[in-house]
């Protein structure tokens, strides 16, 4: 009994928090809680800094990358005890593990949808995208513009899984592909994915700085809006080597390692870099493809006010840093404009809808994680939603309080996740948010911490429904009744046949 009477107070001081009204400037409007509850399942816990899980096509396994270089593998809900690959000492430097807010590292992985196809020429083939240094007497792919100092290059590598253990990559089988030059320490993007066409995308950031200006960004106008370099851009290729697809319409690229789409957009300008797929983007830290409709769902992290979510189109200007969102945006001030929906022409604006568009101001957090289209059984009220996060509410050191969302990408409207688990329907523990991953069943996880990469604070969670004895009592305790009363139609049927 006395264990009831703690749940039931701790209910009710969560659903006052429900219903209270944020309290922090907007220059949108805030971010409200929706009517989907999830419960978070720890399934990993004493991890680093996790942030990005997948499953290869084909495959039961989670393959999750900790930002320090080591990917891990889950199976069965259990991590494996060998990492599946050490990138350690190839991350690390750049990257400063004692620092929570350093962007570099071991940031995405992807595999080739001929993983499991002994047929395929991509069999046991994955690719990574990582920060490292800059090997004395080479030279990235793309140097950093401007001949600026180039302090750690991205690039994407490719890597075989080994023969004798189907858990672990081969080291030995590693070949690089495409790198670029970098100066700044932010805005690396992050994400590697094969889109439904079989090519793989990669999303960069703008250079870093703020405002796409600085020793390494082009003018006038920025990176992110000049087509002479692969920064603040959308890029697609073929990765495979191209010795082994002799017959293919696609034009190796100059380093002579992949392949470039022969229907990507920018071939035929001066100067204009091949790989581009879209362009105008300031930090499109995660993206994936909606495994549903195959449209590629791109969260691209603002500068001082906006983020907003996107849907990727072949050739589209996204904006940055003409705009912020669906605001104008001045570099030289660093100031927000006037909202500006459809001007100026020819950029497009966050996905809107009827009721809404995707994006939201630093009211509600600072710097977008963008996850996946929920394609899942477990939760059904959540199917064809737009899961994502927001790293944490607050910038100051240490940043903190990481946010849940999902997105109606039809609708246009935000909610922020019912969290019941939790005091006030909040990560505890300061917890913030760096990835989201998608399993073989599309049920998904939400990856946490609230420590530096070298640290024991990170957590796996799954995304499940909340049980049923807590959904009884949270929404049948008459608080928030209009707020609840959509979820009780959802769910009375299931509830009372129990």
């Amino acid at each position: 009994m006395r264990r009831k009477a703690r749940v039931s107070a701790a209910v009710v001081l969560w659903g006052l928090a429900v219903c209270s009204l944020a309290s922090a400037n907007h220059i949108l409007p805030a971010v409200p809680k929706g009517t989907i509850a999830v419960h978070l399942e720890p399934i990993v816990r004493g991890m680093s800094a996790p942030l990005y899980a997948i499953s290869p096509p084909g495959d039961t396994r989670l393959f999750v990358l900790e930002q320090n270089g080591l990917m891990q593998v889950l199976e069965s809900g259990a991590l494996l005890p060998t990492p599946a690959l050490d990138l350690r000492t190839r991350v690390s430097p750049p990257l400063v593990p004692s620092n929570a807010n350093d962007e570099r590292g071991l940031l995405g992985v992807a595999f080739h949808p001929g993983f499991h196809d002994s047929n395929s020429l991509g069999f046991r083939t994955l690719y990574t995208y990582t920060s490292e240094p800059i090997p004395a007497g080479t030279v990235p792919t793309y140097p950093a513009p401007n001949n600026a100092e180039q302090t750690y290059k991205n690039l994407i590598t490719e890597w075989k899984i080994s023969v004798a253990d189907s858990n672990v990559v081969d080291p030995n089988s590693r070949r690089e592909l495409i790198s670029f030059g970098k100066n700044a320490g932010n805005h690396n993007g992050g994400t590697v994915a094969f889109g439904p066409d079989g090519y793989l995308y990669l999303g960069t950031g703008d250079g870093g700085n703020a405002n796409d200006v600085g020793a390494s960004h082009i003018e006038p106008g920025g990176n992110a809006q000049n087509l002479s370099t692969p920064l603040g851009k959308m890029l697609r290729i073929d990765p495979l080597d191209p010795a082994l697809t002799p017959g293919s319409p696609n034009p190796a690229s100059g380093n002579g390692q992949y392949r470039i789409p022969v229907d990507n957009p920018f071939h035929q300008g001066a100067g204009e870099v091949p790989e581009i797929y879209a362009y105008g983007f300031r930090n499109p830290y995660r993206f994936s493809f909606d495994r549903g409709s195959g449209d590629l769902i791109l969260a691209d992290v603002g500068q001082r006010n906006i983020e907003e979510i996107d849907r990727v189109v072949l050739g589209g200007n996204f904006g940055w840093a003409v705009k912020e969102g669906d605001f104008l945006f001045d570099r030289v001030t660093a100031t927000l404009g006037v909202r500006s929906p459809g001007n100026p022409v020819g950029m497009i604006d966050p996905i809107s809808g009827p009721l809404g568009t995707l994006e939201y101001d630093h009211g509600d957090g600072i710097s977008v994680t963008g996850g996946f289209v929920y394609r899942g059984s477990a939760i059904p009220e959540l199917f064809g939603k737009y899961v994502f996060g927001d790293l944490a509410i607050r910038n100051l050191p240490p940043r903190v309080d990481g946010r849940l969302f999902y997105a109606d990408l039809e609708d246009g409207t935000l909610h922020e996740f019912l969290l019941p688990q939790f005091d006030n329907g909040m990560l505890p523990d300061g917890l913030t948010v760096h990835g989201f991953g998608e399993d073989a069943n599309g049920e998904l996880y939400a990856l946490v911490t609230n420590t530096p990469s070298n640290g024991i604070g990170g957590i796996v969670y799954m995304l499940t429904p909340v049980p049923e004895p807590q959904a009884i009592l949270l929404f049948g305790l008459g608080t928030c009744a209009m707020l609840c009363s959509g979820w009780r139609r959802r769910h009375h049927r299931s509830i009372v046949s129990h």
